[in-house]
């Protein structure tokens, strides 16, 4: 074999062209056509696979890849959903806590890694998310701002004017849309508010307002963490923060809202700010950070009782936590978690209280979302003693287990509870014990708590058993978890609600109703 047939043999071999000579043996001018022919086309195909290689790896292609991913997940949308702007600490908190509970999420973030964490998370929900500026109106209308499932936007992104645009732009363009968002600053929430913003929630102010609660009714403060907190977890030990002098160390956003809070409950504070003049320190002040020995007596911790550690660093809060109780044991320690990733290392200093702002925001998201009534039930219950709050507190226990409530609401009607609505309809007085009782009776685990009456613009807390259920009543009750899913089959089965209430036994099918089988005796069901 000479060298131009090696040559000719190892080329449409070596790139798999693998042909024979048919129907009869090449001539070496068409041998040598074919190896010319070979490379030109070889040439082509790889460079043609290269430049499909690199346009995959272009990141402009991949978000127009998942852009229209995303486009097509958003309108084929089937349940209701939220857009929530921001996936970081709270967001990410938000979107696991609305996925158990059953709701679907659209995610808007301006962070790679952030959406790439979103799509390896184990959720049992798919959770789109779209890599963009969520203050843009044209990424919220993307996320399905204008959608007729949309049920409301959660601005929860680190920047407080991309939350206000964020409020702004979905007032602008669908203006009966909920909008929820996080402020940091008085300043913000007025902004916010002017505008119609439905809920504005600052973490800061929520958290002082919690610890003037705990210091003014304590029952009040434990039946707010224990119907806010995550279902079935266990429930929270009472807190009894002492009254007297306080020092808080820092003086930044979250010190003057704790600052305002005790000043309402008539106790005094020392304040330690590393910067008083610029931090605008009104009252005693000692300059320093806290962590050492020497500032901590400077403030009087001698003679303090309760102590916050409020700095935006974790680490600082920490050391002056670990600090004070050296100098002082029996000290109420109230510590500032400002990441997620810390929680270990709060868990393992045992301070009283700790303000977790993502917790608290999320908290405060899911009341307003999943059950509004419970938000009013809390503002009113403000108006109650301890006295009330440990009475019912005491029920809660009773029926959970030591386990955190799942708090649900029912509304009478025709298509939220069916078998209740026709049974009231045909005559039958159902009171608020004997709905409860019959559910106890079908499901011996069913044990619930009436939390909030709400009839025609009348709202009654706590109200009695005897209390008559009307059509279009709305109820807030707690129990058990999933105790909500066995109440809501129960108001739909007709047949066992009427007999578990009336005594009835009435069969459901129609030829036996013809056949007059299974007639009430109407004497006997009423008086049972």
């Amino acid at each position: 074999m000479s060298i131009f047939h090696a040559f000719y043999f190892l080329s449409y071999t070596a790139t798999t062209t693998g042909f024979g000579e048919v129907p009869y043996a090449f001539t070496d001018a068409q041998r040598m056509w074919v190896t010319f022919s070979i490379y030109l086309t070889i040439i082509a195909w790889l460079y043609a696979i290269g430049k499909i290689l690199t346009l995959i790896q272009d990141p402009a292609f991949k978000q127009a890849l998942s852009s229209h991913t995303f486009d097509r997940a958003v309108r084929r949308m089937k349940d209701p959903f939220y857009i929530v702007c921001g996936h970081g600490d709270t967001g990410s908190m938000l979107v696991r806590a609305m996925v158990q509970r059953g709701r679907h999420a659209v995610v808007i973030d301006y962070d790679p890694d952030r959406i790439n964490d979103l799509e390896l998370a184990d959720l049992t929900l798919h959770v789109p998310g779209l890599l963009g500026d969520a203050s843009v109106s044209r990424h919220l209308k993307a996320s399905g701002l204008l959608h007729p499932l949309c049920r409301g936007v959660v601005a929860l992104t680190d920047d407080e004017e991309a939350n206000l645009k964020i409020a702004i732009t979905s007032k602008l363009l669908n203006p009966d849309l909920p909008v929820i968002c996080r402020a940091h600053t008085r300043a913000t929430e007025d902004n916010m508010g002017s505008f119609g913003t439905d809920h504005i929630i600052n973490p800061f102010d929520a958290f002082g307002e919690r610890l003037g609660l705990a210091l003014r009714s304590p029952g009040l403060y434990l039946l707010r963490e224990w119907l806010t907190s995550v279902p079935g977890s266990s429930l929270q030990e009472p807190v009894h923060p002492p009254k007297g002098t306080w020092i808080l160390v820092g003086f930044g956003r979250f010190g003057k809202a704790v600052r305002r809070a005790m000043v309402a409950q008539g106790l005094s504070t020392v304040v330690i700010e590393i910067n008083p003049s610029s931090a605008g320190c009104d009252g005693p002040c000692v300059e320093g950070r806290g962590t050492e020995a020497d500032t901590l007596r400077l403030a009087g911790i001698d003679q303090a009782v309760g102590l916050v550690a409020g700095t935006e660093q974790d680490t600082n809060n920490l050391s002056v936590i670990m600090t004070a109780r050296d100098l002082k044991p029996d000290l109420f320690m109230v510590a500032r978690q400002n990441h997620c990733d810390n929680q270990d290392l709060f868990h393992a200093a045992q301070p009283a209280l700790v303000m977790r702002s993502s917790e608290m925001i999320v908290e405060s998201i899911l009341a307003h979302l999943g059950n509004p009534l419970l938000a009013r039930f809390l503002e009113l219950s403000l108006g109650h003693g301890d006295a009330w709050a440990n009475e019912l507190l005491s029920r809660i226990s009773g029926v959970t287990d030591e386990r955190v409530p799942e708090v649900w609401r029912v509304h009478v009607t025709a298509k939220e509870a069916p078998a209740l609505h026709a049974l009231i309809r045909e005559g039958f007085p159902v009171t608020l014990g004997g709905l409860l009782e019959a559910g106890q009776a079908r499901y011996a685990f069913l044990n619930c708590v009436p939390l909030m009456l709400c009839r025609k613009g009348e709202e009654v807390l706590t109200p009695s058993e005897d209390a008559l259920i009307e059509h279009g009543d709305r109820l807030l009750l707690c129990g058990r978890t999933r105790a909500a899913d066995y109440l809501h089959h129960l108001l739909r089965d007709h047949r066992a609600l009427r007999y578990l209430v009336t005594g009835d036994n009435r069969p459901d099918g129609w030829i036996w109703r013809m056949l007059g089988m299974g007639r009430p005796e109407a004497t006997a069901g009423r008086d049972r």
